[in-house]
């Protein structure tokens, strides 16, 4: 369809009418006026990013220009012409705009070398020459009036006529007086103008006593208006110095337009952006209105959206003091066309008028509302059809006109085409309206375009078994309450609920039991059927879900285990290599006092006392080493069974000791590493303890107990749960952590070397237990910690998409994170 139809279908033309109420120029509103939809994803990109960057502004309040925003365009182009010359009008408007457009260059000049790269590319080839702003608030004042000093003539001219008119006002008044003493004129007369002369109002009976010239009289013809002969010659005066005054006046707006069209290009490039900068505050304007942002935006055929927002609809609820349900929909290449099914009043055509609206929008350049972090992609072409029709001029049906619609679709449907189609095969017999609908969808899912349409035809439901392309959405409906929840589920098809919606309206019960018998229990049966075959369908993907959890469990716990083992071989390693770099010692120890004892005996010549003093000396070294040796092989034997255990280690964990018996239940600590087990049998002198769904029999003296409720407090602080029955499920160990994990993460004052080990650790995390949206909080500083975090992000295959938070949530503050 062409543009303004499917403008006028999605009701994109009071978007744009509210869009041009926010702008300040003419302009600006053309330019509203000129916005058209387009499909190259850097044009969209630049207009989506220049609207994103003035909304920043907007938000923080920032002391951005925002009046006087004239177009001297065409007035600049007439004064190209020689002999024309600028009126006092334009020329207080050019001053004014000249100054605005001054003030925004200097706005972003001075702002920091980071912030609003796009709106920066504006300021390209603009240029306001100084010199015409000084020159023109030296010829106009702020009132928009011509100085007095706009030249030296005008000021002389000026002065000479004020004092006239004093002079003029001295005699009239003084001629007034006269009047009134005289009973020519009433009491309250005043002097007043007619036809640009002083005058002084008499009675008309009395207008031949006075000398003068009579100018004007009253409707009724009581009172003549006369300029007293005395003063008509200071009026002549006075009027002759304003006819000089005014040709003064226009001598200077020449001279000056001669010196502004040597700068009309320049002017005219420098109008341009002022103009821009209208049409794009006026779209960020809306995108405040409406609680808009800028969304992650891919150059690809997607639509991932989170709390997307019809903008009219919303309004208009906002006024009855309702709230709108925000929509979740998913386009991708594994699921492309919606079929969504449900209750009629139900929110069907909405949700269908909602995902058109918003992302024609967002291919025009218009912010729209939904979560920032939803992704939105690019269509090459949009096609809709939706309402009726029929065309007596054209003898066209209803029906007719819909397949004169799905002709032109299948025609020129591709890859990049979305297509939305509400209550799809209706206006014909159901039995070939819904057969030719199915057959529509079918050869629209083999050319690969994207879709929504909406239905009540039970086959149409059924083509999500069919094909894996085409899923099923249903728009909710409360059973007990019998009335629509307007909320989106994709995965399961949505029952129309006739029959409850006629008895909510008040259809008499006879003809709603007859309205049954009619449609027959088959009917009713496959609605039943179908419900069981989604929740069938859910319940197995549920269970996937879960076997995929169990899957990333095991591979934790093997992973640990792995770790564990490595550590007790790289001690048992370090023990064994100790205890021999020691004994070689000794030996070597030995020798040399072996050595020395025997060239002592030599030295001695055998004698006896001598010998003896020796042999107790060498006795008294071997008892020495012997020791030596004992003491070393009690120490190693002691590190091989486990690591030493004191109160000291457990005051610095903030858990004291508990000498009581063992009994199941109780909290006891592992040798080798610091693991925390709960028992849960006691065998003899073996226990059996459970730790993150792994269960051990270990020797009670490896173990130590501890006090139970000051580790379950310790634990709870550290945002940890320790499982105090052993036959949990694997999916509530994961609830039970989900209970405490937080998606934030502070990180400032960290380390720089342990920012990465830190972020890793808490996606794996966030994978584990089903998060994919997460934010890091490092703070702006330096933004040594930001480039740090984002270039491990940019390599983790587990992230998704990353982007700054919105300026009033943080901003490069805060890195938001998407996993897949």
């Amino acid at each position: 369809m062409i543009n303004r139809k499917l403008e006028e279908k999605l009701g994109f033309e009071n978007i744009r009418q509210a869009i041009k109420a926010n702008c300040l120029s003419i302009s600006g509103r053309k330019m509203v006026d000129s916005i058209e939809f387009s499909s190259n994803f850097k044009t969209i990109n630049q207009n989506l990013s220049l609207t994103e960057e003035f909304r920043e502004i907007l938000v923080t309040n920032k002391d951005f220009p925002s009046s006087n925003y004239f177009d001297l365009s065409d007035e600049l182009n007439r004064l190209r012409l020689e002999g024309t010359f600028i009126s006092q009008i334009k020329l207080f408007e050019l001053k004014t705009s000249l100054i605005t457009i001054r003030d925004c260059l200097h706005f972003f000049s001075h702002s920091q070398q980071e912030e609003y790269p796009f709106l920066k590319t504006l300021l390209e080839n603009v240029y306001v020459d100084k010199q015409l702003i000084i020159s023109s608030s030296k010829i106009i004042d702020e009132k928009g009036e011509i100085n007095d000093n706009a030249s030296t003539n005008l000021a002389i001219l000026r002065s000479t006529k004020k004092k006239k008119i004093i002079e003029q006002d001295k005699k009239i008044q003084k001629l007034l007086s006269q009047a009134k003493k005289d009973g020519f004129s009433s009491e309250d007369a005043e002097v007043t103008i007619r036809n640009g002369r002083m005058v002084i109002p008499v009675f008309a009976a009395n207008k031949r006593r006075i000398s003068g010239l009579i100018q004007d009289e009253s409707a009724s013809g009581q009172t003549s208006y006369i300029e007293p002969s005395e003063i008509v010659e200071i009026n002549n005066a006075v009027r002759e110095l304003e006819l000089e005054e005014q040709r003064e006046i226009i001598r200077i707006l020449t001279e000056f337009t001669g010196i502004l069209r040597c700068e009309i290009d320049t002017l005219l490039n420098a109008y341009l952006f002022l103009a821009n900068i209208d049409f794009i505050q006026s779209k960020a304007k809306y995108a405040l209105q409406i609680r808009a942002a800028k969304p992650i935006f891919n150059d690809e055929t997607i639509i991932e959206w989170f709390d997307a927002r019809h903008p009219l609809l919303e309004k208009t609820l906002a006024e009855n003091q309702k709230k709108i349900v925000p929509l979740k929909v998913t386009l991708s290449e594994k699921e492309r066309i919606l079929v969504i099914s449900g209750p009629n009043a139900g929110g069907k055509s909405v949700c269908l008028k909602t995902i058109g609206l918003l992302q024609y929008m967002i291919q025009c350049g218009i912010l729209i509302p939904l979560r920032p972090t939803s992704t939105v992609g690019v269509f090459n072409s949009i096609y809709i059809d939706i309402g009726d029709e029929q065309s007596l001029e054209n003898d066209l049906s209803t029906y007719s006109s819909h397949l004169l619609n799905m002709n032109m679709l299948c025609k020129k449907a591709n890859e990049k085409t979305l297509f939305l189609i509400d209550e799809c095969g209706t206006g014909t017999d159901p039995l070939i309206g819904g057969a030719i609908a199915e057959a529509v969808l079918e050869y629209l899912n083999e050319k690969l375009s994207f879709g929504v349409v909406t239905t009540h035809y039970s086959n149409l439901k059924l083509l999500a078994d069919k094909h894996e392309n085409i899923v099923n959405g249903a728009m909710l409906f409360d059973q007990r309450n019998l009335k629509p929840l307007y909320t989106l589920a994709i995965g399961q098809p949505g029952s129309s609920f006739a029959f409850e919606i006629a008895k909510t309206i008040g259809l008499p019960q006879s003809i709603i039991d007859s309205a049954v018998e009619k449609a027959g229990v088959s009917h009713i049966d496959f609605e039943e059927q179908l419900q069981k075959l989604q929740e069938d369908k859910r319940l197995l993907k549920k269970k996937q879900e879960q076997l995929k959890i169990e899957d990333d469990l095991l591979a934790e716990v093997l992973e640990k285990y792995n770790r564990l083992k490595d550590k007790l071989e790289e001690d048992k390693t370090n023990i064994v290599k100790e205890a021999k770099q020691k004994a070689k010692e000794i030996i070597e120890n030995a020798n040399q006092v072996v050595e020395n004892t025997i060239f002592n005996i030599k030295k001695a010549n055998a004698d006896k006392e001598k010998t003896k003093q020796i042999r107790e000396e060498l006795n008294f070294k071997a008892e020495e080493i012997k020791k030596d040796l004992q003491k070393m092989d009690s120490s190693q034997t002691k590190k091989a069974k486990e690591k030493p255990i004191t109160n000291n280690n457990y005051e610095n964990l903030g858990v004291k000791l508990d000498n009581s018996p063992l009994a199941i239940g109780d909290i006891v600590k592992l040798p080798y590493e610091n693991t925390f087990c709960q028992i849960i049998s006691i065998k003899r002198n073996k226990i059996e303890v459970i730790s993150d769904s792994i269960k051990m029999i270990i020797d009670k003296q490896k173990v130590v107990k501890v006090d139970k409720k000051a580790f379950l407090k310790m634990e709870s602080q550290r945002g940890n749960k320790l499982r105090e029955r052993p036959s949990l499920s694997i999916i509530d160990e994961i609830n039970e952590k989900r209970k405490f994990f937080s998606s934030k993460l502070d990180l400032r004052g960290e380390r720089a070397e342990d920012v990465e080990d830190k972020v890793g650790k808490f996606i794996d995390q966030a994978r584990l237990l089903g998060e994919r949206e997460l934010s890091l909080l490092h703070g702006k500083g330096n933004g040594i910690l930001k480039t740090i975090i984002r270039e491990y992000l940019k390599n983790n295959p587990e992230v998704k998409s990353f982007r700054p938070a919105n300026v009033e949530f943080g901003g490069e503050g805060i890195t938001l994170v998407s996993l897949y």
